[in-house]
């Protein structure tokens, strides 16, 4: 399924928001059902009495594993739940098996969106919550989720690192929590377990196949075994309900976040944008083909009057500037989205970078380092020019520069895809690949090699070569099929939601909702900052 370009980004936007909240059930009414008649609470019931009431939430990878496991009957969010929220005054990332998709076992894209998880809590010194319901593996797919540096043993290593930078650390176990899975609360800070739970290596049945051995699951690993006798847990509780308030207790001793951002990040008084946040939904089409200026999308998104173009008549495609967003300073690296002329030479395209452009972000994002400004990078980009006189103005070049100046960014980097974001323009613009703190994406977006009509064209030559050379005849009619299945499997996979499924994305955001998204996103990015020096290595000129 790829993105419908004749809808309006409004109804996009209600397209994609409806499913996701169709995601939010998980296995869907009945599971919900099966897990209450246990006496507990669904992944997202737990999140809602944990966190602080009307204090706003960030979640992210609620796309994880779309369309990815149809043949053993889907995955919604691939199993678990990952929310920034407030607890007790402290924000905390919180890690939520749920249940209700095939026991909250874990797909291949759900030991990926946890990684991902510790990564922003790593990066951004995140407290986690880990609300643990898990059956383990899912054995089915094991071969991809057991033994690899990015597979499920990454997960308990992390929770070592975590614990030894002082990044707290409590699980609950509150249902299953099962074979290697078990080290997991093991490793963290604190321990909780309720009442009617099992934690161990391998349950009675396995045991009794592996050592004759029979025992119950109560003697095994029950809470009150491990509260008495292994001495594992650190607090037995009833229920969930139970459960959630000792947390919430425990978090209320450590001192809650500041208002202010770590030095030497700072926040000044915020003001509201020059325009209404509706109007984005008019001035950016998801038909590509359509042009719109990028500082009218900014008028909506930062404080007003807080823009300050850097070299504004040069380097046009990409616009730079600083602004505040919330009150936060921060650095943006915008594609502009129409044609610009420059001083000297043709026009050039909205969307593309060029020599100039990618110069003048290099030198930009150098400057916000050494100023530290958090940078905020808008992508709607095609990628770097091509063709004989690009490549004598060292276009290449000039993108190494661009690229290696966020490769070595020390500041938080943040990246919000607004349309496309293609080859070499993706690495240059802080792409997943370059550790931004947050990746959001409008539902406009879209994320690939090249864009659709260049990446057809290029399958299709490859694909003919291929058939003639074993001796088949292509006629006309056998080459539109070809085309239209080559550009229907690309667009698909340039679809915004193939991105997310596979983390590639963090949220596909309400686009009348980034300013909100942004505000959080640097309320937790600049509570933590490692003064260390700007180093570069070597630095093409």
């Amino acid at each position: 399924m790829s993105t419908d370009q004749t809808l309006s980004l409004s109804e996009l936007t209600h397209q994609m928001l409806a499913a996701q909240e169709q995601m939010a059930l998980g296995g869907g009414e009945k599971a919900i059902a099966r897990q209450h008649s246990k006496g507990r609470l669904t992944a997202r019931e737990r999140i809602r009495l944990i966190v602080d009431p009307d204090t706003p939430t960030l979640e992210l990878g609620a796309w994880a594993g779309w369309e990815m496991y149809d043949q053993y009957g889907g995955a919604p969010g691939a199993g678990a739940v990952c929310m920034i929220g407030t607890i007790a005054g402290r924000r905390h990332l919180i890690i939520a098996n749920d249940a209700t998709v095939k026991a909250g076992a874990f797909f291949p894209a759900t030991t990926k969106k946890v990684l991902r998880g510790q990564r922003i809590a790593l990066d951004n010194h995140l407290p986690i919550v880990y609300l643990v319901d898990s059956a383990g593996v899912f054995l089915p797919l094991q071969e991809d989720v057991f033994p690899d540096e990015d597979d499920f043993g990454r997960i308990f290593r992390n929770n070592a690192i975590l614990s030894a930078r002082g990044i707290h650390q409590i699980a609950a176990i509150m249902g299953n929590c099962v074979a290697g899975g078990g080290y997991l609360p093991v490793l963290c800070d604190k321990i909780l377990m309720t009442e009617g739970s099992g934690l161990y290596l391998a349950g009675p049945a396995l045991v009794k196949s592996a050592i004759g051995q029979e025992v119950t699951h109560e003697e095994l690993g029950g809470a009150e075994m491990h509260a008495q006798l292994s001495g594992t847990i650190d607090f037995r509780e009833e229920n969930d309900e139970a459960c959630l308030a000792r947390i919430r207790k425990l978090i209320g001793n450590i001192a809650p976040d500041s208002d202010l951002p770590m030095k030497p990040y700072h926040r000044l008084e915020p003001a509201s944008p020059v325009r209404p946040a509706s109007d984005l939904l008019d001035l950016v089409d998801p038909d590509p083909r359509q042009e719109y200026e990028i500082k009218d999308v900014l008028d909506c998104i930062v404080d007003r009057d807080s823009f300050e173009e850097y070299k504004a008549e040069f380097g046009q495609s990409l616009v730079c500037g600083t602004a505040r967003i919330g009150g936060f300073p921060v650095g943006i690296v915008a594609n502009q989205h129409h044609q610009v002329r420059p001083a000297k030479g043709p026009l050039q395209f909205g969307g593309v970078l060029y020599t100039d452009s990618a110069e003048k972000a290099a030198r930009f994002v150098l400057s916000c380092n050494q100023e530290w400004l958090p940078i905020l990078f808008l992508h709607d980009v095609n990628g770097f020019m091509v063709g004989r006189d690009s490549e004598q103005m060292g276009i290449i070049k000039a993108g190494a520069k661009l690229v290696n100046a966020v490769s070595n960014s020390r500041v938080a980097k943040i990246t919000l895809l607004i349309g496309g974001s293609f080859g070499a323009g993706n690495y240059a613009q802080c792409g997943k690949a370059y550790d931004p703190r947050f990746v959001f994406a409008w539902p406009s977006a879209r994320c690939a090699v090249m864009g659709g009509e260049q990446a057809t064209s290029t399958l299709l030559d490859v694909t003919i070569r291929s058939l003639e050379r074993q001796g088949e005849k292509v006629d006309a009619e056998q080459l539109a099929e070809l085309r239209d299945k080559i550009k229907g499997d690309y667009e698909a996979q340039m679809d915004v939601r193939y991105a997310a499924a596979r983390g590639w994305v963090d949220a596909i955001i309400d686009p009348t909702k980034t300013r909100e998204a942004l505000s959080m996103a640097l309320a937790i990015a600049t509570q933590h900052a490692e003064e260390r020096p700007l180093q570069l290595g070597v630095f093409q000129t």
